[in-house]
């Protein structure tokens, strides 16, 4: 851990030229420029390990690859993680995958229990258009976990102040499952800072049963351990070839999911349980890209297809032998969809 502090201190000497990582708005704002006084938090982000795609045809995740052979923790001049202080106090981390030469800019939500990692396949096809922002949610990887309750506003509030201390007035947004409701939520607090909106594997609202469904989820992981959910987790994340074919994804997923805090997983439970975003929809007009699986039984095509009626001009795309995780079990499509959004809303 102190060679890796070393190592941020004697970045910032090169790299203070980085504008569009300086704090605009709070100086507790820690975006490229660190001192020495580090938290728990922070240096658990610098510590996680990034993960990068396999081959450019691959699905997926490569494990236990770095960004960078020979020395694991060295990071190129363009990518920086961090942490951004929102406006009640709570640190969200982050990685920025800075492209000098591109005017687009999007920012990438996760899903349920996982964490910005889970974006790599994309963000590697994103990189040579746009620079890219992904984050853990609040109570996911290495952000704080404050007790709830969660709201879906209150992702979308912080998905602002990240955006705030990136220097980023404006950005396409997407997400997938529960980052698309936030990545919705975010488009309908802040339609003016959206350039594009991007809705994977989502919903505005999970139905009737929604709350009672939730809850019950919420209620096993507290009693009976998140270990209790992996059978019901993987099925839904991915179709029956693709847990055969890529078992070291399957794998990765399942880990990243039994670090969760169950607290926090139970309190985003609820949140998604209580989520009702339908009166948004038609008040959107920015560019809006949709993706679902055709065998996602967990936000199925019906809910995909409600999304597409309610928003005005946007495309919905169905994935063929596709499950909900779409972008690790589809990069090349997802990426695909999301520059378009990108090039179709301008630059940022």
């Amino acid at each position: 851990i102190v060679q890796g502090v070393s190592r941020i201190l004697h970045g910032v000497e090169e790299g203070r030229d980085r504008r569009d990582l300086e704090p605009r708005v709070d100086a507790d704002v820690e975006l490229g420029r660190r001192d020495a006084r580090l938290d728990g938090a922070e240096l658990q982000a610098l510590e996680a390990p990034p993960l990068r795609v396999g081959t450019a045809a691959g699905p997926g995740l490569n494990l236990k690859a770095r960004m960078s052979e020979g020395d694991d923790r060295k990071r190129s001049a363009d990518v920086a993680d961090g942490s951004a202080r929102t406006r009640d106090g709570s640190l969200i981390a982050y990685t920025h995958y800075r492209n000098p030469e591109a005017r687009a800019r999007i920012a990438l939500a996760h899903s349920l229990a996982m964490d910005r990692s889970f974006w790599q396949p994309v963000v590697e096809r994103l990189r040579p258009d746009a620079s890219v922002l992904v984050h853990d949610c609040r109570g996911h990887g290495a952000s704080d976990k404050p007790p709830g309750p969660y709201t879906v506003e209150l992702f979308a509030d912080d998905l602002a102040d990240l955006l705030d201390a990136a220097g980023w007035e404006r950005a396409a947004v997407a997400g997938a499952s529960m980052g698309g409701c936030t990545a919705l939520a975010f488009a309908a607090r802040y339609p003016g800072r959206t350039t594009g909106l991007g809705l994977i594997d989502t919903t505005a609202r999970y139905g009737e049963d929604a709350p009672a469904a939730w809850a019950g989820r919420a209620d096993k992981a507290l009693e009976a351990g998140l270990e209790a959910l992996v059978g019901f987790q993987t099925e839904r994340w991915f179709g029956d070839a693709f847990r055969k074919q890529h078992p070291e994804v399957v794998e990765r997923c399942v880990e990243i999911f039994l670090a969760n805090d169950p607290a926090a997983y139970a309190a985003s439970c609820h949140m998604l349980g209580a989520c009702d975003l339908r009166n948004a929809l038609p008040c959107l007009r920015m560019p809006a890209a949709i993706v679902v699986g055709e065998e996602d039984y967990a936000t199925p095509v019906d809910m995909a297809r409600a999304l597409h009626e309610g928003i005005r001009g946007s495309s919905l795309k169905v994935l063929e032998g596709a499950r909900h995780l779409t972008p690790l079990e589809r990069p090349d499509v997802v990426a695909a969809e999301l520059r378009r959004l990108v090039v179709a809303g301008g630059p940022a």
